[in-house]
């Protein structure tokens, strides 16, 4: 996997000085372009002026479920059941993430002031990345994705995994990743690695903030991104 070449993205620049990154992770058909409007938006923040935002684009690929057609994705979907996982796809998509991981590192942003999020696609490899990746990060974000690799992953995780803050946003009425499939991830992840609810009272997040939208179909809302929002308010603050 080390001959992979390295993601292109689009970047936000953070408006005030830059201590934090978020790296968010598009869906299929998608590009880094589908999410600037709304990482844009955050920067706009006052909260959220000092957070960098990259957004990679997925390689051109064929997806067996859309009848072989050719288009952005992060790995191959043979039905849209998800029983079947292209495993190598997905592992490579990790390998080129935590390369971004690395460059934000390299360049002098500690890892525990990055966030890895992502949609549907992006979202299930946000969590096969966060999950297992050596470095803690600052948090995951997953909106309307699943856990992958069920079968593996708890062999593949790291130890820092109780520790990490996830926000879960689901639409109710996605017809694609159905929302009792988000439900039944987010159940799995604390099943199988002891992640907790996160106590959103406390000061520092850890554990799982598990948002449902009623209404909300396999896309994001005001409502969600106002949710989302806030969790990265608490997650990667401005430094004092």
């Amino acid at each position: 996997m080390a001959s992979l070449s390295p993601l292109k993205f689009v970047q936000v620049a953070a408006r005030a000085k830059h201590s934090a990154t978020v790296i968010f992770v598009h869906g299929l058909g998608d590009t880094g372009y589908g999410w600037k409007p709304i990482a844009e938006m955050f920067s706009a923040d006052p909260a959220l002026s000092h957070v960098k935002w990259v957004l990679p684009h997925a390689p051109t690929r064929r997806i067996t479920a859309n009848m072989g057609m050719e288009m952005p994705a992060w790995f191959d979907i043979e039905s849209f059941d998800f029983k079947t996982e292209d495993e190598r796809g997905m592992l490579q998509t990790v390998h080129q993430l935590n390369q971004l991981i690395t460059a934000e590192v390299d360049a002098g942003t500690p890892a525990d002031r990055i966030v890895l999020g992502g949609f549907s696609q992006g979202g299930a490899v946000t969590l096969l990345t966060g999950l297992t990746t050596e470095r803690k990060l600052g948090g995951l974000t997953v909106l309307s994705g699943w856990v992958p690799l069920k079968s593996k992953i708890k062999s593949m995780a790291s130890d820092h995994v109780k520790k990490l803050p996830i926000f879960w946003g689901h639409g109710k009425a996605d017809p694609l990743v159905r929302h009792i499939w988000g439900v039944q991830s987010a159940e799995f992840l604390k099943d199988t690695f002891g992640i907790k609810t996160a106590d959103e009272s406390e000061p520092k997040l850890t554990g799982i903030t598990f948002r449902s939208y009623d209404g909300v179909p396999h896309s994001t809302s005001e409502a969600e991104l106002e949710d989302l929002q806030k969790w990265l308010q608490k997650v990667i603050p401005q430094e004092a």
